[in-house]
Parts: structure tokens; sequence; C-alpha cells
């Protein structure tokens, strides 16, 4: 872990509210498990006090470039949103335990899973997987068709399955009407809001990895802002619960009460 002034390449809407900003800088070459976070200053004040938490979407090592896509919800994100390429971001990473590539082999089939700002982090997976011989499926869901963002980039890395909740794109309803319709496969990982989680979770007809979106303090454990319960106390530490910013965001399905 790392505290890294990077310096901002590109930052784009690339759906309302959703902002696709490139930093370049050494922290990059840190950022190798999908599923990571970083810990981002907005501003050069103690306004806001705390950092914002964001996923990692894509990593260029070779090049010291890591990509985010976040979206606009408050005041640190909407301060974020108006810096402009050549600014420079504070950035503290990577955080977090990130989802395990090992855990899927060349035979197995592996159903991707995301919803709204769950989907980027499952960008990054979906490379790694792909280039260790994984086959992938993708469900992504999105509110309507112009809430739709990496479709292109998902669709060029295997099977795409897109839901809209009014039926403008794809399947109409939830990410759990396409996962329904699957069977034969081996792994899933998903990412997204809570209720997604648990409604995933509980059709899945594999093992599998969630990652939670919470609210964080200082990202790195101490606060315990982020606590989350466990389904059974943890056999090496006996505790009841989990932080979500250091023994998360990743667990195993059915580890934690969603």
């Amino acid at each position: 872990m790392i505290v890294d002034d990077m310096r901002i390449n590109e930052q784009i809407e690339i759906a309302p509210k959703i902002f696709k900003i490139e930093l370049t800088g050494p922290l990059s070459k840190l950022l190798k498990n999908p599923g990571q976070f970083v810990n981002v200053r907005v501003g050069k004040g103690i306004d806001p006090t705390l950092r914002r938490p964001i996923s990692i979407c894509d990593v260029d090592v070779d090049n010291e470039r890591l990509t985010m896509i976040y979206r606009v919800e408050g005041k640190g994100t909407k301060m974020l949103s108006e810096m402009l390429v050549g600014d420079t971001v504070n950035i503290l990473g990577p955080l977090g335990q990130g989802f395990p590539v090992d855990a899927a082999t060349k035979e197995n089939t592996c159903v991707l899973v995301g919803g709204g700002v769950g989907i980027p982090p499952l960008y990054y997976l979906a490379k790694q997987l792909t280039a260790n011989g994984v086959k992938v499926i993708t469900i992504l869901g999105f509110r309507s068709d112009k809430d739709i963002f990496l479709e292109k980039e998902f669709a060029e890395l295997g099977e795409l399955k897109i839901t809209t909740e009014d039926g403008s794109k794809g399947i109409k309803g939830f990410v759990t009407d396409a996962l329904e319709t699957l069977s034969d496969y081996e792994l899933f990982y998903t990412c997204g809001p809570k209720p997604m989680l648990r409604a995933v979770e509980s059709i899945a007809s594999s093992p599998g990895f969630i990652s939670l979106e919470e609210r964080m303090g200082c990202g790195v454990g101490a606060c315990l802002a982020c606590v989350c319960d466990l389904n059974e106390r943890n056999k090496d530490t006996g505790k009841s619960y989990a932080k979500i910013c250091s023994d998360g965001p990743v667990f195993e399905a059915g580890e934690v009460i969603l």
C-alpha cells in the first residue's frame, strides 16, 4: 500500500452521472488483483475530510495506467468529476482483498453478475479470467438502455447478457432473470447492491464470491465503520464480524449475512 499523486489522463461521462477516469502513476503497478479498491482524496484541504473508496476497473501495468468508473452521488464524487486532465489526484492503495482469480481453472465456465457501480471491478476480473483460458459469461443489469456502459468491452471477452428494468434493451427485468436461465457453470462472481447480491446468492447453482459495496471511513480496517456480520464465527479469529474494507470487500458466498 502506498500513497501516490496520480495524473489524470482522461475524464469523461460515459452514462448519466457515471464517469470514467484514467490515472497515471507508480501505484498502478501494485494493482494486480481484481476486486481491490483505492481511497481517493478529492480535495486539497480538509473538506471533504474522508477519502472516497472507488473500485478498480482496469489496469495497464506496463504503462502505469489505472482506470476507474464511478457514480456522482454526493459532494466528494462531484468534486472528483470536475477535475481536469493534467490535474493530480492523491490515491491510497491498493486496499482490500480482491477476487480469487485462481479459483477458476481452464475447464471452468464462470458467470459474472454485476449491477450499477458494481460492474467496473468485474471487467478487470473478466480480463484476467479469459487470459487464463476460463470461459466467461457476463450478466449486467441497468435501469434502462441510456444507463448502459462497458457493453462493448465485456462483449469482447465472452457471452454477454444485458438486462434492463424497463425492457429498453436486452432482457426485461433484473440480473436474476438472466441468471435463472443458466445452469452449466462452475463458479460465479458478483458485485452490486446488497439486494442483488442476496438474490444472486440464493439463485446461483454453484459456489461463488461476492463483493460488497459499503460506505467506508479509513479504508484500512481501523475505524470499524464498515463492519458486517458473519454467518459463522471466523475459525482463526473467533470473531462474528468482518471489516469490509480490509477483510473484504470480496467474500465467499454464504460467508457474510446480507
